[in-house]
């Protein structure tokens, strides 16, 4: 069986990202949310573009205030937006967040530390040159890259091109991905359900998993359980998408036609993942008759199995296609205490389903079978527990919350 680490290294290698002119589209800043960055954004300015105040108060002299109790005259007022004259010796500005610094002024001082006596003010602080002052270019100098090329733009970095004046940015198109399930068993809510039926909940599971990822979905929904059927659909899904995504159906069981269908339709590899749960995994491309392949995933049919390695796999796949760089899409784990026992060792590496509880530490599921679709909803993550190892309650674990591989 192949390790987790070496199929992830497998299916990051195959991609064929998305790079060429074709695939590129300019969008509006305020609308790129959740896109993937074709080239790195660089800033024509510096943020902020001149020296302002961190705080409302005074902008002084510094020399003028060594005393500690400087009285000086108040010659101007400067709100945000607005620029002042020049600070002549021995007199103040009153000034407010964000406005410019005037010329000759070095230090702020904050207004508690202030009194007001008339057209003068009273300086109860002897201030060092700069404070309260942020310096041009703090944030961002100019000519620096402010967002490289694959990032996954989510608001802060859509507020960071906009404070450099960025209206559009240019985005990777959205990957198209096809989807379709195969299984006379399958039923879909709202209709009746049959002996030996089940409601296809993958469906919706897949489904909204390729919508936070922003994908182009096509939906063929439920494909009848015969060869020529599933070669049908995967002709036409293979025409106009870049990845086709089926779950169950890729065993060698009489029954289970994707896996012939797929390879009289292209090629197929077939995995052994050492992993619990999700052992069986199916890659490989579907050709078009116009020329070149769309790839195929072929997910196990156990919903927990599904669902688990869609984010072990299926996400880093999508997200290295449209550009993002695979160093940064291995799950990232946060060390947590576990609260539980897990007394037997498995050979497969182990992704267990937990909750945070009030303590700070994890608690587990107690069915961790891999047809128990609470155990998702009712977790907060997945605990990463190597092959053969144990668990007893103190020890530190890999947690993979669900809030970082749901988006």
């Amino acid at each position: 069986m192949l390790s987790v680490a070496e199929a992830l290294d497998v299916l990051l290698a195959a991609p064929r990202p998305l790079v060429d002119s074709a695939a590129i589209e300019q969008m509006p800043t305020l609308a790129a949310n959740g896109r993937i960055l074709a080239s790195a954004q660089t800033s024509q300015l510096n943020v902020p573009p001149a020296d302002n105040t961190q705080m409302d108060g005074y902008a002084v002299r510094a020399a003028d205030c060594a005393g500690g109790a400087a009285r000086l005259q108040v010659s101007q007022r400067i709100p945000a937006g607005h620029v002042g004259a020049p600070l002549q010796a021995g007199t103040a500005a009153r000034i407010f967040t964000g406005a410019m610094i005037p010329e000759g002024a070095d230090a702020v001082v904050m207004q508690e530390m202030c009194e007001a006596d008339g057209d003068a003010v009273v300086i109860k602080h002897a201030p060092a040159s700069g404070e309260w002052v942020r310096r041009a270019g703090e944030d961002i100098r100019s000519g620096s890259v402010i967002l490289p090329a694959g990032t996954r733009l989510r608001p802060q970095h859509l507020g960071l091109a906009a404070s450099v004046g960025l209206e559009t940015v240019p985005v990777v198109r959205k990957l198209r991905v096809a989807m379709f399930f195969t299984g006379d068993e399958l039923t879909m809510p709202g209709q009746p359900l049959k002996p030996g039926a089940i409601y296809n909940s993958n469906r919706f599971v897949l489904r909204g998993l390729l919508e936070n990822l922003g994908c182009e979905i096509s939906d063929y929904g439920i494909v009848p359980d015969n060869r020529e059927a599933t070669r049908e659909a995967l002709r036409v899904a293979a025409q106009e998408h870049d990845l086709i995504l089926t779950s169950g159906g890729v065993s060698v069981g009489e029954e289970d036609h994707v896996k012939p269908a797929v390879e009289a339709e292209g090629r197929l590899n077939m995995w052994q993942i050492a992993m619990k749960p999700g052992k069986p995994l199916a890659f490989g491309e579907v050709r078009r008759a116009a020329g070149g392949t769309a790839f195929f995933i072929g997910l196990p049919g156990n919903p927990v199995s599904s669902f688990v390695t869609f984010l072990i796999f299926v996400r880093p796949f999508i997200l290295h296609q449209q550009g993002v760089a695979a160093a940064g899409l291995a799950p990232q784990a946060i060390s947590m205490r576990a609260d539980f026992d897990w007394p037997k060792a498995d050979r497969r590496q182990e992704f267990l389903r937990v909750k945070i509880n009030a303590g700070g530490g994890l608690d587990l599921f107690p069915h961790q079978g891999s047809g128990v679709l609470t155990s998702a909803v009712w977790g907060d993550g997945l605990v990463d527990n190597p092959a053969g190892k144990t668990i007893a309650k103190g020890d530190l674990l890999r947690f993979l919350p669900f809030s970082a591989l749901l988006q």
